[in-house]
């Protein structure tokens, strides 16, 4: 009788506290990947702040103008140079743009064009002259 009164409370305490240990360890695993990613976003934070430190200074910013924009000071020379290959651009001077689709009918009204231009853009290959 006693071995039975004793399974039973340890058979209680095992329902009673496995579901809170799982509960524990669920909540420590949620912890760390938090912290994990507490420590990831501090660091972009940092780089963002160093960026933005960056782009406080003036020459920074000319340096990226210049780079990014191709601006250039007064009374500096810009030199640009496209079309190295001359052959592939004289072919190409050559022939007709290529369209990727045909326009709408010009003389339709205005819903008439719209349904086509659904017609048009329901075909992905129209117009290609290839």
């Amino acid at each position: 009788m006693r071995g039975a009164i004793l399974l039973g409370i340890v058979v209680m305490l095992a329902v009673t506290l496995v579901p809170t240990l799982r509960s524990v360890i669920q909540q420590r695993n949620d912890t760390i990947a938090l912290q994990a990613r507490v420590a990831q976003q501090k660091l972009t934070v940092e780089e963002l702040e160093k960026e933005a430190a960056l782009w406080k200074d003036p020459q920074y910013i000319e340096e990226q103008a210049r780079k990014r924009l191709r601006f250039v000071r007064v009374g500096d020379r810009a030199y640009s140079v496209s079309g190295l290959d001359s052959q592939r651009s004289q072919e190409q001077a050559g022939q007709d743009p290529i369209v990727a689709a045909p326009m709408a009918n010009a003389s339709s009204p205005w819903y008439g064009k719209l349904w086509q231009s659904v017609q048009i853009a329901d075909r992905p290959t129209a117009g290609l002259s290839r």
